[in-house]
């Protein structure tokens, strides 16, 4: 077989600038996730080397519905639940496979999807493989979200209505209009599918995310991953149990994976703690926020932010991979992101704030920005 096909693909890709390389973490960290810099914190180190020492298996030795089911991982689910403030949670490998399981199992043939245009690639895959129609609603606009379920009810849908929104979007840092969403969804006893990413661990009471306020409420199911402020890794949807239940006998993704590794269990359970009585690292997050504020955004005319994330959108390709490299050369490490991962014509630098740096780190940075935009 001729891999020709392939390597024009890549030499097109590198042509406009969008050809992808792996490479080895260096430099001060404004790339990451870890927003508490809980990734390497030791109480959590701590808990998974007890685990080790009294017989946790690494492995889990296959799918939850044969022998992978442990009690650590329900010893999560049971623990997510409570603190999350539901009636049950499911623990699944990682944020991307649960978006999937989530949009290809519960919305069911006749049902409309409504989601945010911007929302992540792993909703747009389950969608794919979803039964139920989709359409896509203007970036945090509620009134194109009403209208578009309006627009399916004058059609004569009688299908349920799954709005699903990422309560704060990885690549412009800005918030959905949650409380508006909830209303909306009230009035038209539709589903709210709320991606909790990158809120969790950050914002709301004891670090349950922006959704904390409707927690519990018997039309809304939250994702919540592991790997982000949590330190950690997988991924936990939150919901009735009803809806869990169903996940459990008929999403793929789940049933016909092998099962997380029981120590992750016991990590992502630790990590729960660990944001639970982490008030002053989200201070200190919040001050660096506004530290950014002073140093980068109001020299550079961005706009305040709404979170830890700074988009500088630079627009073209070439231009945002050549800061980003000169960036990084100076011993910063910022990414560039370009489409698909964006819209077309946004390529931006992707600012991401986390305990793993501190105020003259901002500063400094600030400092080179300049530079690399003059």
């Amino acid at each position: 077989m001729s891999s020709e096909p392939f390597r024009t693909q890549l030499a097109a890709l590198e042509s406009r600038g969008r050809l992808r390389h792996l490479i080895p973490r260096a430099g001060r960290d404004f790339a990451s996730n870890d927003y508490l810099g809980l990734a390497s914190d030791p109480m959590i180190g701590q808990a998974v080397a007890d685990a080790v020492a009294r017989g946790v298996p690494v492995g889990s030795g296959g799918s939850r519905l044969l022998r992978g089911n442990a009690p650590e991982h329900e010893g999560l689910e049971a623990k997510a639940a409570e603190f999350f403030r539901t009636q049950a949670s499911l623990f699944l490998a990682n944020g991307f496979l649960a978006n999937m399981a989530l949009f290809a199992t519960l919305p069911q043939r006749g049902d409309l999807i409504v989601a945010d245009e911007l929302i992540h690639a792993s909703v747009h895959d389950g969608i794919r493989l979803s039964k139920a129609t989709a359409v896509f609603a203007r970036h945090n606009d509620l009134q194109s979200f009403a209208d578009l379920i309006t627009a399916f009810r004058a059609e004569g849908g009688k299908g349920r209505i799954w709005i699903a929104v990422e309560t704060l979007y990885s690549m412009d840092g800005d918030i959905a209009p949650l409380s508006d969403l909830a209303r909306l969804a009230a009035t038209h006893d539709a589903m709210l599918l709320l991606d909790e990413a990158h809120g969790t661990g950050v914002f709301g009471p004891g670090g349950r995310g922006l959704s904390a306020g409707l927690d519990g409420l018997h039309n809304v199911i939250t994702l919540h991953t592991c790997g982000k402020a949590m330190g950690v890794e997988g991924a936990l949807i939150c919901g009735p149990r009803i809806h869990i239940d169903y996940l459990i006998n008929r999403a793929r993704p789940f049933i016909f994976s092998t099962a997380p590794s029981p120590l992750m269990a016991v990590a992502a359970s630790a990590a729960i703690d660990r944001i639970e009585t982490a008030d002053n690292r989200r201070d200190r997050l919040a001050t660096l926020r506004q530290d950014a504020v002073e140093a980068i955004c109001a020299p550079l005319g961005l706009p305040r932010p709404r979170s830890q994330i700074i988009p500088l959108i630079l627009g073209e390709d070439a231009r945002t991979m050549a800061a980003a490299a000169a960036l990084q050369e100076a011993g910063f490490d910022v990414r560039g992101i370009r489409p698909p991962t964006v819209p077309a014509g946004t390529s931006r630098l992707r600012i991401s704030l986390s305990l793993n740096v501190g105020r003259a780190d901002v500063i400094a940075l600030g400092d080179v920005l300049r530079r690399v935009g003059r």
